[in-house]
C-alpha cells in the first residue's frame, strides 16, 4: 500500500475546488493547475500550490499532456487527479503518467480502452452477462453493411458514433429509405468531432427513462454499488437534473441493476469510480448503453444518500486500499441536482462575463459545488457549467420542497443562468408527478413551455 501525499488536480472549474476539499481533509497536499483564461479562479488561492500551464485554449493547457506532467513532477506530485472531461478518459495520458512513475487516480488504461469504443463496450457488456439493446455486434463501417444489421434488428433504429459522446455523431432512422442519408451524416459528424467515423447501430428503445449506477472497485477484486440515478432529464443529451434513487423502478428491477452493474465491475477488474449507463423501456427493461470510467458531474446525489466521499475513495483505492463491504453502505432519503450553468435560461446559449453578485443557499442538507464570486469573469473559453446545487430530504418531495426553497435563495447577478428554468421545474405537475423521459425537453423554447 503506497501513501498518495501529494496530488495534481488536471482540471478546472467546480470539480477542482470540490476536489481540494477532500484532499485537504485527508491530509494531503494539493496542486491546482490553470490556463491564463483562469487565473482569477477561486480555487487557485486554496490549493496548497498553483501552476499555471499554458494559454486560453484547452488545447495549450488542459488537453497539453507534456504541460501537466512538468508541473505534476515540478511540484512533487505522486498523484494526479483527472476529474471529469478534458484527459480524464485518454488512455495515452495514463500509460504516460505510469511512465512517469505518477499514479493515476483512476482505472488502468487497458480497462479505459476497453470501454472506450461503444461498440467494443457493448460486446465486452455481452460475455460480462449485462443485458444490451439489440443492435450491431461490433462496428458497422459501411452503409451496405449497415442497411443489411438494421433491416435484421429492425426499425427505427439509432446510428451511434463507436467514439462517441454528448449527442454528437448520432441518427434517429425511423425507415429504411432514409438510412444511407443519415447513416452517413452521423459518420460524417463524428469523424468531424472525433476524428473517428465508426458507427455501430441499436434498436431505438422509445420513450426510454436514462438510468446510471454508481460503482466503485479496487485492485483486491471487490466491487460495490454507490445506488442508482435517474438522470433521464436532458436537453441535447445533456443532462440538467439528477437524483437518487430512481423512483421509478420496481425493487426487484434495482437489485437486478446493481447486481448486473456489480458483476461488470468484477468481470472488467476495474479499479475507481465508474458509471455503468442504462436505457430502461416502459415495461422496466433495461438496457447497457455506456460505460464512463471516470468521475461524474452527477456523483454528489450518490454521495448524498450514502453518506459516501466518492473521491476519497478514489484516492484510498489508488493507494491500495479495499473497499468496504456492500453490505456496510446504508441508503437513505432522497437526493436531487440541479446544473447551474452560464446560459440564457430560454435558449441555452453561453452567457460569459462578470459576475456582480453571487448569494448562494444555505441551511440543513443544501449543498453548493461551485468556484464562482462575486468579481469572478466567466470566461467564453470552456464549459458553461458554473455549478452545482444539490439537496437530500427524508423523501422525494421533501427534497423537490428543499430545492425550491434553496433556487428561491441563490441570486446570482452580472450573467444569465439556468437558474429560472430549474425554479419552473421543480413546479412542473410532471417532473412533480415523475411523469417524463429523455425526450421530455426535446420542444423546449423557452420558459413558457414548462
Amino acid at each position: 500500500m503506497a501513501e498518495i501525499k501529494k496530488i495534481l488536480i488536471a482540471n478546472r472549474g467546480e470539480i477542482v475546488q470540490r476536489a481540494i476539499r477532500t484532499i485537504r481533509e485527508m491530509g494531503k497536499k494539493s496542486v491546482a493547475v490553470y490556463s491564463v483564461g483562469d487565473k482569477n479562479a477561486s480555487y487557485l488561492k486554496h490549493a496548497d500550490e498553483a501552476v499555471c500551464i499554458g494559454g486560453v485554449k484547452s488545447a495549450d493547457s488542459y488537453l497539453n499532456i507534456p504541460a501537466l506532467i512538468t508541473a505534476a513532477e515540478m511540484t512533487g506530485c505522486d498523484a494526479i487527479f483527472p476529474g471529469y472531461g478534458f484527459l480524464s478518459e485518454n488512455q495515452d495520458f495514463v500509460e504516460i503518467c505510469r511512465l512517469h512513475d505518477i499514479k493515476f487516480i483512476g482505472p488502468s488504461n487497458d480497462v479505459m480502452e476497453k470501454m472506450a469504443d461503444k461498440s467494443k463496450a457493448k460486446e465486452e457488456m455481452v460475455r460480462a452477462g449485462v443485458p444490451v439493446v439489440p443492435g450491431s455486434t461490433g462496428a458497422v463501417h459501411t452503409v451496405e453493411e449497415g442497411r443489411v444489421i438494421a433491416a435484421e434488428i429492425g426499425y427505427p433504429i439509432m446510428a451511434k458514433a463507436s467514439a462517441g459522446g454528448g449527442g454528437r455523431g448520432m441518427r434517429l432512422i425511423n425507415d429504411e429509405s432514409d438510412f444511407d442519408q443519415l447513416f452517413m451524416a452521423a459518420s460524417s459528424e463524428a469523424l468531424a468531432a472525433f476524428g473517428d467515423g465508426t458507427m455501430y447501430l441499436e434498436r431505438f428503445i422509445n420513450n426510454p427513462r436514462h438510468i446510471e449506477v454508481q460503482v466503485l472497485g479496487d485492485s483486491h477484486g471487490n466491487a460495490i454499488h454507490i445506488g442508482e440515478r435517474d438522470c433521464s432529464l436532458q436537453r441535447r443529451h445533456q443532462k440538467v437534473i439528477e437524483e437518487s434513487p430512481a423512483i421509478l423502478l420496481s425493487d426487484e428491477t434495482r437489485a437486478h441493476l446493481h447486481d448486473v452493474a456489480v458483476k461488470a465491475t468484477k468481470y472488467l477488474k476495474y479499479e475507481g469510480a465508474g458509471t455503468f449507463e442504462f436505457l430502461a423501456d416502459d415495461k422496466q427493461n433495461i438496457y447497457f448503453m455506456e460505460m464512463n470510467t471516470r468521475l461524474q458531474v452527477e456523483h454528489p446525489v450518490s454521495e448524498m444518500v450514502s453518506g459516501l466521499d466518492i473521491v476519497e475513495w478514489m484516492i484510498k483505492v489508488a493507494e491500495g486500499e479495499e473497499l468496504p463491504a456492500q453490505e456496510k453502505i446504508k441508503f437513505s432519503g432522497h437526493a436531487i441536482e440541479v446544473r447551474i450553468t452560464a446560459e440564457d435560461p430560454n435558449s441555452f446559449l453561453p452567457s460569459p462575463g462578470e459576475v456582480t453578485q453571487w448569494m448562494v443557499p444555505g441551511g440543513r442538507n443544501v449543498r453548493v459545488d461551485s468556484h464562482l464570486y462575486a468579481g469572478y469573469i466567466v470566461p467564453p473559453y470552456y464549459d458553461s457549467m458554473v455549478g452545482k446545487l444539490i439537496v437530500w430530504g427524508r423523501n422525494r418531495n421533501k427534497a423537490i420542497n428543499i430545492m425550491k426553497r434553496a433556487l428561491n435563495e441563490f441570486e446570482v447577478e452580472g450573467i444569465r443562468t439556468t437558474i429560472p428554468f430549474h425554479k419552473k421545474m421543480m413546479e412542473n405537475e410532471d417532473f412533480i408527478s415523475n411523469n417524463y423521459d429523455t425526450k421530455y425537453l426535446e420542444n423546449y423554447k423557452s420558459l413558457d413551455d414548462i
